[in-house]
């Protein structure tokens, strides 16, 4: 179980163009489970913020982020139980495919015999124990977004957090990949949060959706309801039809 309880930040718009300017966030949601909370909101809502929070990579000036009821705001990155998928995949390519996945367990790469069995196991788990040796010049597109999803499953823990991965895919592709996203999360029971900009990739990929506006949970529904029934207009604004 993951819950965030009034989780705040102040974002500082650093940017030439000023375009969004200061921002105070204050974010409340909770995870459960085996279950992937989809959450959605247009550019600069802070959604990616919400996933730096939770990862470490941003500092909260107050509030909690609890997993199984333990307060990690204040551990380090390494120190989370968090895997954090993004839309770069950041392979590193001069590796081949099982080192990129090895370096989630053992940065060092000095693996035993088990650790070497966990990443043949991930391989087989996203389709791709036939593809170890290749550098990601070699691999498709949702390859490459296979092993960043494989090394993130190796290092098993208990919260995955899934930045607009598939973005750079076709529909296809998208589809095929979160049910792969929701078999393996629902198995390893962890609680997942999947940011997209793809409506229809979010009623796919859960049943619950978070709708980020301007720093905080504008509504947190079930997500048949929320995006085929809008009742803030600002989601029916998100989605085109006011």
């Amino acid at each position: 179980m993951l819950k965030i309880k009034n989780l705040k930040f102040t974002y500082h718009d650093t940017s030439a163009t000023k375009k969004y300017g200061d921002m105070n966030m204050c974010f409340n949601l909770d995870v459960k489970a085996g279950e992937i909370l989809s959450v959605i909101g247009s550019s600069g809502s802070g959604k990616t913020t919400l996933l730096n929070l939770i990862a470490g990579f941003n500092k909260p000036t107050s509030g909690e982020v609890l997993i199984n009821d333990k307060d990690i705001s204040q551990l380090s990155v390494a120190q989370r139980p968090v895997s954090t998928v993004f839309q770069a995949h950041n392979l590193f390519p001069h590796l081949d495919v099982f080192t990129n996945i090895a370096i989630g367990i053992q940065p060092s790469l000095k693996l035993s015999g088990s650790e070497k069995e966990q990443i043949q196991l991930a391989l087989e788990n996203v389709g791709l124990s036939d593809l170890a040796n290749r550098r990601p010049s070699q691999l498709s597109g949702g390859q490459q977004q296979r092993v960043a999803l494989a090394r993130a499953l190796v290092r098993k823990q208990e919260v995955l957090l899934l930045d607009e991965p598939l973005a750079a895919l076709g529909p296809a592709m998208r589809e095929e990949i979160i049910l792969l996203i929701k078999e393996l999360v629902a198995e390893r029971k962890m609680a997942a949060l999947f940011v997209s900009h793809q409506p229809s990739d979010a009623l796919l990929a859960s049943k619950r959706c978070a709708f980020i506006h301007q720093g905080e949970v504008l509504e947190l529904a079930d997500c048949e309801a929320m995006l085929n029934n809008p009742g803030h207009t600002e989601i029916k604004e998100y989605l085109g039809t006011v």
